[in-house]
């Protein structure tokens, strides 16, 4: 597979890993007796504050700032959970295809693998960020709904990478 084909591939495997993950996190928000409709909650409608803000949207106004040095506003928290949260789904994507290089590589292990490697990093990196607290502050519960969710990412990165980029 070319390297031009593996990036698309990547983008597309990562982007239905993203949604596939997204899924089963806005299934659970509703069983918990969330009120949104998908596409609200998926998009971040409303928040405007980044006390309210994800992970993904404090890490993109840490890298903001970082580069621009300027505060980024709280207006801009709904931008930058989007922009970073799909923008990690989708480079978890492009490293995969890039790493597995042709459908025939493929192997049924390495989507959850995929998973488990990002929901990893995401502890050690966010952390060090600031973002997280280290693991070990966190219950097993969360840990597993945090690592399950991860490991449906991976495995959708797969199953797409398999459907979609067949070389």
């Amino acid at each position: 597979m070319s390297v031009v084909r593996a990036l698309a591939c990547g983008v597309l495997a990562g982007a239905v890993g993203t949604l596939a993950m997204d899924s089963l996190w806005f299934v659970r928000y509703k069983r918990g007796g969330g009120q949104s409709d998908p596409w609200t909650w998926e998009s971040a409608a409303g928040l405007a504050s980044w006390d309210d803000a994800s992970a993904p949207a404090k890490v993109g106004k840490l890298l903001y700032e970082s580069a621009r040095r300027q505060p980024l506003p709280a207006s801009r928290a709904r931008l930058a959970t989007n922009l970073v949260h799909w923008s990690f789904g989708v480079q978890w994507g492009v490293i995969f295809s890039l790493a597995v290089g042709s459908r025939r590589h493929l192997r049924p292990w390495q989507g959850p693998l995929l998973g488990g490697l990002a929901w990893l990093s995401s502890y050690v990196a966010l952390p060090v960020a600031g973002v997280y607290q280290p693991i070990w502050r966190y219950d097993p519960k969360t840990l597993w709904q945090d690592l399950s969710a991860h490991l449906v990412y991976g495995t959708a990165v797969a199953a797409a990478f398999w459907i979609a980029c067949a070389a």
